[in-house]
């Protein structure tokens, strides 16, 4: 079984959301697939459309109570379950800090389902304390999806120290392999200005002692996409509320990526030139995109031309009604008027 958790302590940057969809991805591959929300917040459940305050376990009670993962995770999708969440995770840290071993939690208890699934995803909370502690023991490799902002850069030196420290202490197997960036728009100089700073960091770190030596950053990025907003409201993946959009597109390829060219039996990843319409809103091709600009830019220039034309005319009948000559006004444009 793979197991990969989803971490970054700064929120809103498409943990949940990567989560989500790459594991229903990867179920619609015909791979055996568990989620855990380790996440009060409960997220990535009301995502794929369970109801969290009827939640009876879920991962509070793996980790607080001792019910095994089979009793308390739920199948969602064809082969896809869930270990869910919601705000009684709030106090399973304060429940745990006199229990020995208590970052050992999880991964033991996954151990029972190691040999029933093909792949383990961990959607984290945006913080660094003991419940994201339980979620990089129990796993060997870490996503990191990160918004290609500057602010975002910054958190990123605390979260690889955290994990060199978890790597170095209880999990060393564990090892950051993948940077996932979302949110990317490339009009914008600063989402390209970011990439190359992550690489460029990544290209130094190459064969280091360290977490990071092998990560690299995903080929594949997640465009800004509405849909991808909207789709957790109606408890879907990006798949099932709008499979043409790009958000679709993007989270699939993410899915090929992942399953197909990271792991022990990793593959090139194929050069596909990028679309040129690849960042324009959806359901239009490059061509209606081409006629709209020519009209747009038809009708700028026949605004331009009227406005022109009425100022020349208004100082036409000034200079008429006044008798007098004026350089905005040639004599031709005196007899038109006239």
């Amino acid at each position: 079984m793979r197991t990969i958790a989803v971490l970054n302590q700064k929120g809103g940057v498409g943990k949940t959301t990567t989560v989500a969809n790459l594991s229903a991805g990867l179920a619609m591959k015909g791979l055996r697939v568990l989620v855990v929300d380790i996440d009060p917040q409960g997220h990535l459940t009301i995502h794929l459309g369970a109801d969290k305050e009827r939640l009876k376990d879920g991962t509070y009670g793996v980790l607080t109570q001792d019910i095994r993962v089979e009793d308390a995770a739920t199948k969602v999708r064809e082969n896809l379950w869930l270990l869910g969440a919601n705000i009684n995770l709030v106090g399973a840290e304060s429940e745990l800090v006199s229990v020995v071993g208590r970052e050992i939690i999880l991964r033991e208890a996954l151990e029972s389902v190691k040999d029933r699934f093909d792949y383990l995803i961990i959607d984290c909370p945006p913080s660094l304390g003991l419940l994201t502690l339980n979620a990089l023991v129990a796993v060997s490799e870490v996503f990191i999806p990160l918004q290609p902002h500057f602010l975002a850069l910054e958190g990123l030196g605390k979260l690889l120290e955290t994990v060199r420290l978890v790597s170095r202490r209880i999990n060393p197997d564990l090892k950051i392999t993948g940077i996932l960036l979302c949110m990317f728009d490339r009009r914008v100089t600063l989402s390209s200005e970011v990439k190359a700073d992550v690489e460029s960091f990544l290209e130094t770190a190459k064969g280091e002692a360290s977490p990071w030596s092998e990560a690299r950053v995903m080929p594949v990025h997640i465009r800004r996409n509405i849909k991808l907003a909207e789709a957790p409201s109606y408890g879907k993946t990006i798949f099932e509320y709008e499979p043409n959009c790009n958000g679709s597109r993007d989270y699939m390829a993410v899915t090929d990526y992942v399953r197909a060219c990271m792991g022990p039996n990793a593959k090139p990843w194929p050069l596909v030139p990028e679309d040129e319409s690849a960042d324009q809103p959806e359901n239009k091709t490059k061509a209606q995109f081409v006629a709209q600009k020519k009209i747009a830019k038809f009708l700028i220039k026949s605004i331009r031309s009227q406005r022109s034309r009425n100022r020349l005319q208004q100082a036409g009948r000034t200079a008429i009604m006044t008798g007098q000559i004026s350089p905005a006004c040639p004599l031709r444009l005196r007899q038109k008027i006239k």
